[in-house]
């Protein structure tokens, strides 16, 4: 079912987008190197690259024709185009951008000089994260993780180009909203538009709540 579907690719990817984004975001916001832009640039490319584009360079990537998807393959007895996997990866791709954007700028806006009396204390690194940094970023986390799964929930364009329109396979609710229209069947266009219509405004419900409880446990 397109519903199940969405939810299950969505709760995954933004799983893996969050850790890989605030990974990406810690190591980037307590460095200076040479060439620290283009990286960002590379990072933050899919979140202004059309979804098409996003779709047909990870088909070149993981296509058959290439060695990650020869090996993949050759692994999992089978492609990755075409399956869950690469609905998936589309869209841990398209929403990491929104979770490294928002951890970074959670991260830069933590005074280092409280995770370095931290250290002078005898505390960790692991210390430091789990106990200084983590609790001054939740805000920020809530919304990379809220924005990760909700980009994912929408994912369209790079899905169609590298999972299909697999019903019970890798048919999610944009894909369905899209098949539906094309067939002339705008009631059940209109159903599945309402579903996402209510995660969309559920998730945005959930984000102000948070923020209100944060803001009522500062005062």
């Amino acid at each position: 079912m397109p519903v199940w579907l969405s939810i299950k690719t969505s709760l995954l990817s933004s799983i893996i987008a969050f850790i890989l984004g605030s990974t990406a975001a810690r190591w980037m916001a307590r460095r200076s190197f040479v060439g620290k832009t283009a990286v960002e640039t590379v990072l933050m490319l899919p979140l202004v690259l059309p979804p098409t584009v996003v779709g047909f360079l990870l088909l070149v990537l993981l296509g058959r024709n290439s060695w990650i998807g020869a090996a993949a393959e050759w692994l999992f007895a089978k492609p990755i185009i075409f399956s869950w996997g690469a609905a998936v990866i589309a869209a841990i791709v398209v929403s990491f951008p929104l979770v490294y954007q928002s951890m970074r700028v959670g991260f830069e806006s933590v005074d280092p000089e409280l995770e370095d009396s931290a250290r002078s204390a005898g505390a960790g690194e692991w210390q430091v994260l789990r106990w200084i940094t983590l609790p001054l970023v939740r805000r920020a986390a809530i919304s990379a993780f809220i924005l990760a799964f909700a980009r994912g929930l929408g994912e369209f364009g790079a899905t169609w180009m590298v999972a299909g329109n697999i019903p019970g396979v890798t048919q999610t609710l944009p894909t369905a909203i899209y098949v539906a229209v094309s067939n002339g069947e705008s009631q059940l266009a209109w159903a599945w538009t309402a579903v996402i219509i209510l995660f969309s405004w559920l998730l945005l419900a959930a984000s102000g709540t948070g923020r209100r409880r944060e803001g009522s446990g500062r005062t």
